[in-house]
């Protein structure tokens, strides 16, 4: 290990008691009778070989894997995980960034934390051991060779909901897309043959300057990540399809300037005609990095990049976007090539929460800006009740929909909850004719920055504005005692009507899937033979009721069932044919085995 001078010696020492480590738990795992106790053990003996092993052994030329097997039960190895773990972090800031020991702590902070995650104080205690040992170093982010990204001291990681995912202080994001553990790395892109290499025929490093009348305007397609920002805030300014991509008369001066400071790749920059638009389109952010759905990381705040190669032309070192999905032609930068790659992120829950629906945090952000930003100033009624709001008021209100609506307590955390929000509307005499206003602007934001529009979602999203409106007028008068230490409210869907309960005009038809009917001599059971009657859309038409794909539910309900399957108004497009009544028939005489 000889980019870290003399300390090879205790990388070795850390190589062979996280060998030691690894067979450990591969022990007890071979020796756990369910898989529920079984699965997480011998994940962490592959974290181990993939993420700690595999690079300590090649930056030192030594097998990773020789080492006995240490000895204990699973709390004594989980004690002398933690232990490496904070031997590894003091020898990371004694040594310096070698990427192979960056990679390893990472990996051995994040598995120790694992363990205790469920010992609030225990985790508590070792993550503030681990930021304390690190707390001289500056945040950075480290481009491995054919390898992650290391993160070190990048306190803010959220996900494309805004929803913090606890990063540590030496972390490792994946570069190469394969991983399990998305965004985290599991040692994949050693597996999957990941290369950093930049395509030769990658769009060309140039720096466009356009001249307008307020405004010089500049573009490097080279870096460009395709994010559509640009073209869906002002689409007469940077025109999809046409030539010259950027109009820099063609909008408002501050409709481009929005358009470019919110540009995540950095590719576009302004200012003022007759000055220099370097830097001029970068903002003071605290530094964070959010990994968006399906697509790159965005980072913001100026965080150090390290062996990134050099940037392009023009490009903002306060934000740019690195590639996630391991196919970018420009890497480590993004150049959208994840929309061709079929790169996708794990599933969203099955029953999202209305803050989920909406997009999170983001799409919040960007109705509240839209609202205050856009509609306000050209309505003197609500000008006059906003005109000496904080700056940061569109992220307070933001957070505070958030939070109404079943995200993070991100309100209550940073401002203070109920009371705080409370206090905003003391006195302030709202009057009826504000609030309607208020409602119809907020509602006419959510079209413009494309907030969900199935009537299930808008019929919440407006209930709660003429819900919480009226309140927030009730409380403005004069005189008026607001009942103290109140929770913030969460609001939820209207009556239980959910976009996912009900079968869509505009879906496709869903193909009939092959049934295999069970013999007169086998009797059904519902994982085998029942379940499978049921299509999706019959699903869909009555989860209103309950769920044609719960064992307990069908159980429940079997007679209802099979009395609406006999008289042909279950399913609703067309009765059943009788052989499959008939087993329905046979599987609720036979007491609906499971």
């Amino acid at each position: 290990m000889s980019e870290i001078g003399g300390a090879a010696t205790e990388g070795r020492e850390i190589l062979v008691q996280a060998s030691g480590l690894m067979r450990a738990f591969e022990a007890l795992a071979a020796a756990s009778t369910g898989d529920s106790d079984r699965e997480p053990l011998a994940r962490v003996a592959d974290r181990l070989a993939a993420s700690v092993l595999r690079p300590l052994g090649g930056a030192l030329g030594e097998p990773a894997d020789n080492a006995p097997a240490s000895a204990g039960s699973q709390d004594a190895l989980s004690a002398s995980l933690r232990q490496l773990a904070v031997k590894a972090t003091r020898l990371r800031v004694r040594a310096g960034a070698a990427p192979a020991l960056l990679e390893a702590t990472a990996a051995l902070q994040d598995l120790s934390c694992q363990l205790i995650a469920d010992d609030e104080v225990r985790l508590l205690a070792h993550r503030s051991e681990l930021a304390t040992i690190q707390e001289s170093l500056t945040p950075s982010i480290q481009c491995v060779p054919d390898g992650p990204y290391l993160l070190t001291n990048v306190e803010t990681v959220t996900d494309w909901r805004g929803v913090s995912l606890d990063s540590l202080p030496q972390a490792a994001l994946c570069r190469c897309g394969a991983s399990q553990l998305k965004p985290w790395c599991d040692g994949s892109h050693s597996v999957v043959g990941f290369s950093d290499a930049k395509a030769p025929d990658r769009v060309p490093d140039r720096l466009d300057t356009y001249e307008g009348q307020h405004l010089t305007v500049t573009d490097n397609r080279g870096i460009c990540a395709h994010s559509g920002f640009c073209t869906d805030r002002a689409p007469t300014a940077f025109r999809t399809g046409s030539e010259p991509f950027v109009a820099p008369s063609g909008a408002r001066a501050d409709e481009i300037m929005r358009a470019a400071r919110e540009c995540p790749s950095g590719a576009l920059g302004y200012a003022p005609a007759g000055h220099d638009p370097a830097g001029f389109s970068d903002q003071t952010r605290e530094p964070k990095i959010e990994v968006t759905l399906d697509g790159p990381y965005r980072v913001t705040g100026g965080i150090e990049l390290l062996d990134g190669g050099a940037r392009n032309a023009g490009a903002s070192l306060e934000h740019f976007s690195l590639c996630r999905c391991g196919k970018s032609q420009n890497k480590p930068f993004c150049s959208g090539m994840h929309w061709y790659a079929d790169f996708h992120d794990p599933p969203p829950p099955e029953e999202p929460t209305l803050f989920q629906w909406a997009g999170g945090f983001p799409a919040l952000l960007r109705l509240t800006r839209r609202f205050y930003e856009t509609h306000v100033p050209e309505e003197p009624l609500l000008a006059t009740l906003f005109g000496s709001m904080s700056p940061d008021h569109p992220e307070r209100v933001a957070a505070w929909l958030g939070q109404v609506f079943g995200g993070p307590p991100a309100y209550s955390d940073r401002y203070g909850g109920y009371e705080r929000m409370i206090s905003q509307h003391l006195d302030k005499g709202i009057t009826l004719e504000q609030r309607a206003l208020w409602v119809k602007l907020l509602a006419r934001s959510a079209d413009d920055v494309g907030l969900p529009a199935d009537p299930e979602f808008r019929a919440a999203f407006v209930a709660y504005l003429e819900w919480g409106s009226r309140i927030a007028v009730e409380n403005s008068k004069p005189g008026v005692h607001p009942p103290p230490k109140m929770p913030v409210p969460r609001w939820w869907w209207v009556c239980d009507a959910e976009p996912w309960t009900r079968a869509h005009a505009t879906a496709e038809l869903e193909p009939e899937a092959a049934v295999v009917l069970p013999g007169p001599d086998i009797t059904p059971s519902y994982a085998e033979h029942i379940k499978a009657l049921f299509r999706e859309r019959d699903r869909d038409s009555m989860r209103f009721v309950f769920d044609l794909w719960s064992y307990e539910d069908v159980r429940t309900h079997a007679d209802a069932i099979l009395e609406r399957l006999r008289a042909g108004t279950m399913p609703c497009d067309g009765a059943w044919p009788s052989d499959r009544v008939e087993v329905f028939e046979r599987w609720v005489s036979a007491e609906a085995p499971a």
